[in-house]
């Protein structure tokens, strides 16, 4: 069995931090990335994809002081399923690493993370 999931796109807004019950920390922040194809007329169409990104402990520090919203980088992770009274069933992604891609506003900011 395997469960790996890579993507490589922009947030769609600041991370949102918090403590879980049992003292984590947890970030939270929705992924946009580009999936591009062919029509049947020939032309180049791209549409958007929107991913549920979730970061524990110290990666999710790491989201809640150096990602911003319109930052690029790189999530490595596995699917996870989770039922949500309000929300029914959905997917995320538990990330393992996350990596800016681009520079921060603020060079002198860091932009690797330690894996977990």
């Amino acid at each position: 069995m395997f469960n790996k999931v890579v993507l490589v796109g922009r947030l769609g807004a600041d991370p949102e931090t918090r403590q879980s019950q049992s003292g984590v920390a947890v970030a939270s922040f929705r992924l946009a990335t580009l999936v591009s194809k062919r029509s049947k007329s020939g032309q180049k169409e791209e549409k958007t994809d929107w991913h549920r990104i979730i970061a524990f402990s110290n990666l999710a520090g790491f989201c809640g002081k150096y990602l911003t919203k319109g930052r690029l980088v790189l999530v490595e992770g596995h699917l996870s399923n989770r039922e949500s009274a309000d929300k029914g069933l959905f997917t995320e992604i538990v990330a393992s690493t996350i990596q800016a891609l681009d520079r921060p506003p603020d060079s002198n900011r860091n932009t690797t993370t330690p894996k977990e």
